[in-house]
């Protein structure tokens, strides 16, 4: 009876998860007339983010939640980019039906809802709180400007929404803020990110560009990153580029698209140039894993990794419950946001994110027994071995599914493809050197 029972619930749990994501090729192809339905996700998030900043929501809160995660990912793996250099936005929709799953799980579950470091209820801060209770009834809690009180709850909604750091909120108490070294001067601060922006566009498109000079690995359908057929040495410094330029490329898209909403909000929505600090701390400074995961590397989707397992390894065992429970929340974030390409799920993922935790636990192993903390030279090549040595098989497993073939820059807005890639293979035509070969020997 048991068995039977088993295999039932087995059946409809299958049902379900098919029902919300299809086999690839159940999938429907996205048109120009049915893309609009990928802006419906957003529309039950913004309001869950409305309620959880709005009193004695918590019951409907709940209630809520599985509508929000069900239209997300019903969306977001049903509907699909067939094209294969397109490919890459199936895995972005992954990315996103994840996020706006943990943002929604994230908003339900805190029955007091989402409080800034002041605040005692949504809206009410410590000091409003403390004259209403010496009796003064009308008292009204904080508010927007007035003279916008008709959109105060949606931009309560996307305050709480964008707010992926927790910069003012009590879920971002203690985060690393790494340190300005623009002008906070509006004028200069802006000229400031707008360097930084043109530097990150131009070394985002250089290093993407090459990455596609790579056979298989430049194209939609993928490949390894190990070429078999290359000498030992010219393998695994090719290898090591990849990786590498890979890692860069993903640094400078964080600043990229960062820069640009700073710009964005500084300098038309009026936004304080303080409220925006580096999203990255030079991680390629890092003299320890601690240093590197914890402030130098982005921040971003801290909260998300919690959600997706940092807060249930916690319940279970404490602090280390909380260390594993993380990265391997991080890692399956990772790994099922690449299952909407299509191509299966892939444990070498996970298992590389899952492998910090441990790594990290090495490092204060270390401390307890010498007395002195992972730094200086030796931390900084231990934190390299880490993740350039480490990392590659997590590179090799996005490249052979088409990473470095998708289309993230048409070539027209590509400098490297229009002048610079050109320019290269023009100065070696004379010399009898593949551009390959020139950037493998380079390495």
């Amino acid at each position: 009876m048991w068995l039977r029972i088993y295999h039932k619930c087995h059946c409809i749990l299958h049902d379900v998860f098919r029902g919300l994501v299809p086999e690839p090729h159940e999938r429907t192809p996205v048109t120009g007339i049915n893309i609009l339905y990928l802006l419906f996700p957003f529309l039950p998030l913004i309001y869950m983010g409305y309620l959880a900043r709005r009193p004695d929501t918590f019951t409907l809160r709940l209630l809520l939640l599985p509508l929000v995660v069900a239209v997300a990912v019903g969306t977001y793996f049903r509907f699909m980019w067939t094209e294969p250099h397109h490919n890459i936005y199936n895995w972005g929709q992954g990315l996103l039906a994840e996020a706006i799953s943990a943002k929604a799980i994230d908003f339900a579950w805190r029955k007091e809802g989402m409080l800034k470091i002041d605040e005692v209820q949504p809206g009410v801060t410590k000091k409003t709180h403390a004259v209403k209770a010496n009796g003064d009834a009308h008292t009204k809690p904080a508010t927007s400007d007035p003279a916008t009180s008709s959109l105060t709850w949606l931009y309560d909604a996307l305050e709480v929404i964008l707010s992926n750091r927790g910069f003012g909120w009590k879920f971002g108490m203690g985060i690393h803020v790494p340190r300005e070294e623009r002008s906070l001067k509006r004028n200069s601060f802006l000229f400031a990110t707008f360097i930084s922006f043109v530097g990150n566009y131009m070394i985002f498109d250089l290093l993407e560009s090459l990455i596609k000079l790579v056979p298989d690995v430049g194209t939609p359908h993928g490949g390894t990153i190990f070429k078999a057929e290359l000498p030992f040495f010219y393998r695994y410094t090719l290898s090591t580029a990849i990786h590498v330029a890979t890692g860069s490329c993903i640094l400078a898209a964080f600043q990229l698209f960062y820069d640009f909403i700073t710009i964005f909000a500084v300098l038309l929505l009026g936004s304080s140039p303080s409220a925006w600090p580096p999203v990255l701390d030079h991680p390629w400074q890092s003299d320890s894993l601690h240093i590197f995961w914890s402030k130098r590397w982005h921040q971003i989707l801290r909260e998300i990794f919690f959600v997706f397992g940092g807060f249930f390894g916690k319940s279970i065992a404490g602090k280390f419950g909380l260390l594993f429970g993380t990265f391997i929340g991080s890692g399956l974030y990772h790994e099922l946001s690449a299952y909407a390409l299509g191509r299966g799920f892939d444990t070498i993922v996970p298992l590389f994110f899952a492998l910090q935790a441990p790594l990290l636990l090495c490092e204060k192993v270390w401390y307890k027994y010498t007395g002195y903390r992972v730094s200086g030279l030796y931390g900084r090549l231990w934190v390299y071995f880490c993740i350039i040595i480490l990392g590659q098989p997590l590179s090799n497993s996005w490249h052979m599914r088409g990473l470095g073939g998708g289309l993230m820059l048409p070539p027209s807005l590509s400098p490297a493809r229009q002048f610079i890639i050109p320019s290269i293979r023009y100065s070696l035509n004379g010399t009898g050197t593949d551009i390959l070969e020139f950037i493998v020997r380079s390495t």
